[in-house]
């Protein structure tokens, strides 16, 4: 009887993602298909390894986001927002970017980039937990602050309308 293959799952995260962060990141989302609570343990292990890697806080909140825990969802995207904005040296709450947006270019990096990617996380999630309208205010700051849509917070903002239509 010859046996199935096996073929590990990989997830392939930023170049600059430390060795040792990549190896319990790589081991997590392995143990995401048959112990959860492993996982759990093991991505926040990788982020208690080094907290600066944003990479930990978006593999998190993404495990997070797909057991439906949207509140500690929320809170890794929050602690990623943070993280994001002292490395990238401007206001970590995305209210203030608003006054702020003329002045920041945010495709000028990774970490502004992971920036937005991880305010258009946060508005799904606000989404998921019927905040419609903080949803579409941060929408819309996403609308100044990436202009040309390379996160891709359209399809979101599409969503929340059709959410919005659909409650009218």
């Amino acid at each position: 009887m010859q046996q199935a293959a096996f073929f590990e799952e990989k997830v392939l995260f930023s170049p600059d993602v430390p060795e040792a962060v990549n190896e319990l990141l790589q081991a997590a989302v392995t143990a995401t298909h048959v112990d959860k609570p492993r996982a759990e343990a093991l991505f926040k292990q990788a982020q208690a390894l080094n907290s600066s890697c944003v990479q930990t806080y978006f593999a998190l909140y993404k495990f997070y986001f797909y057991q439906g825990r949207l509140l500690e969802a929320e809170r890794e995207v929050m602690a990623g927002l943070a993280e994001a904005a002292r490395q990238g040296d401007f206001a970590s709450d995305y209210r203030r970017l608003a006054w702020q947006h003329q002045k920041l270019d945010m495709y000028q990096s990774d970490i502004t980039l992971f920036y937005l990617y991880t305010l258009k996380a946060l508005a799904f999630v606000k989404l998921r937990q019927e905040h419609t309208s903080e949803a579409h205010v941060i929408l819309l700051l996403l609308q100044e602050l990436d202009p040309e849509d390379r996160c891709g917070s359209s399809v979101v903002m599409s969503l929340a309308k059709a959410l919005i239509q659909e409650a009218l």
